[in-house]
């Protein structure tokens, strides 16, 4: 990766930061130091059960989704396209350990990784995490409420137009077989809606 492009990255992490509170010089110094910033080519898992689970993972551009498998099915448990932080199931405050979630990118995805030892570190020297990580949970917390309801949706075809209603993710560049089963449904079902949804725009 280029230099440029590591600084690109990281100064998006340090900008979004800055929009949730005013940060320090020393603060910006250790997210410069210690971050990680990747490049993932399409398809390429970013995290699995066998590495260990011990990063945030801020997306600056692309689309990934987060999934877990139960036999040879693949169950999409969110799907995110950018300026916002994501990462497997973590039970907080244990020690970092695999997770049974997988991370994939679904396009050619930017990201940075945050250690969770760092966030730590920032929490005990820099009051401002205090704030910052205050708000990225209330953020989280929300998107899994929106989650948690969709699921709750009865009707198919009601919970593919809540999809689209709550989502900024762009569906045409969602593989159909990771949005079905995001939203529980069979593929056959969700072409079916698709479809007649397009019929009726036209």
């Amino acid at each position: 990766m280029l230099e440029s492009q590591k600084v690109f990255l990281v100064n998006a992490v340090l900008n979004y930061f800055s929009q949730l509170s005013p940060i320090s010089s020393e603060f910006i110094q250790e997210i410069e130091k210690n971050v990680e910033p990747l490049l993932i080519k399409k398809n390429k898992h970013i995290l699995s059960p066998i590495d260990n689970n011990n990063c945030v993972f801020f997306v600056v551009s692309g689309l990934v989704r987060g999934f877990i498998r139960e036999g040879n099915k693949e169950i999409t448990t969110w799907i995110s396209a950018g300026n916002e932080f994501v990462g497997a199931i973590q039970h907080p405050g244990a020690p970092p350990k695999p997770s049974i979630e997988y991370i994939q990118a679904l396009a050619k995805s930017e990201l940075v990784a945050i250690p969770y030892l760092l966030i730590d570190e920032l929490y005990s020297n820099y009051p401002e995490t205090n704030i910052i990580w205050r708000k990225i949970l209330q953020f989280q917390y929300h998107a899994a409420s929106e989650r948690s309801m969709l699921a709750r949706i009865p009707s198919a075809e009601r919970r593919y137009e809540k999809f689209m209603e709550l989502n900024s993710v762009d569906a045409s560049r969602v593989p159909l077989r990771c949005m079905a089963t995001y939203l529980g449904m069979r593929l056959e079902t969700l072409s079916r809606i698709r479809s007649k949804m397009v019929r009726q725009v036209v």
